[in-house]
């Protein structure tokens, strides 16, 4: 028995744009259970553009291209050809041969992918620059309390240093009031031991 060598090959199916994003798995289902029959081994699969056709196929007016890369018996090819061709799902299908691709070729982003993940970037950015709003937005309210905290601080130390200056006072005057009160007592005590000396003398011996 021959021992079959498979090439690598290129497909590019193309399929209705409203079958491909209603039903997306049950296209890459048919495509793969096209392949199978043919014995050929998926490497990749993936959706490579949605564009508008250059003529309407069979009434639409934009397709969903899928790109494949597999390794299939060359004579298996128009087996594939032909099952597209009587297939109601998969509209038409390019096959090339390509053994010299590698697997950074393959690998490569597709233009869909591209888009996506632009616009994972631009989403990323956007998210990014929403959180450093916010996070500035945060400081500056943060910023705001802090100084309306300081000022009320301030305001209380104040008010406190002014009752402290005034308790300070009214001491102040009711030490003096005492010391005043003292010296008043003090005078007053020693007139009046003048007095008694006074009437001692006057006294008959």
């Amino acid at each position: 028995m021959d021992t079959v060598i498979k090439r690598l090959y290129e497909g590019l199916f193309l399929v209705d744009s409203g079958e491909a994003a209603s039903d997306w798995d049950g296209v890459i289902g048919s495509i793969e259970k096209m392949l199978t029959r043919a014995d050929a081994d998926v490497v990749s699969i993936k959706k490579w553009d949605e564009r508008r056709l250059a003529y309407e196929i069979n009434g639409k007016e934009r397709g969903t291209y899928i790109l494949t890369y597999f390794n299939g018996d060359p004579a298996k090819i128009t087996g594939i050809e032909r099952d597209v061709q009587l297939s109601e799902r998969i509209t038409r299908v390019i096959i090339l041969r390509t053994d010299i691709m590698e697997q950074e070729d393959i690998d490569r982003d597709t233009p869909v992918e591209k888009v996506e993940k632009h616009a994972a970037a631009e989403a990323e950015a956007a998210i990014a620059k929403a959180a450093e709003a916010e996070a500035a937005e945060a400081a500056k309210a943060a910023e705001a309390k802090a100084a309306e905290a300081a000022k009320t601080a301030e305001a209380e130390a104040a008010e406190a240093a002014k009752t402290a200056e005034a308790k300070a006072a009214e001491a102040a005057e009711i030490e003096a009031a005492i010391a005043l009160a003292e010296a008043e007592a003090a005078e007053a005590g020693i007139t009046t031991e003048d007095a008694q000396d006074d009437e001692t003398e006057k006294e008959p011996e």
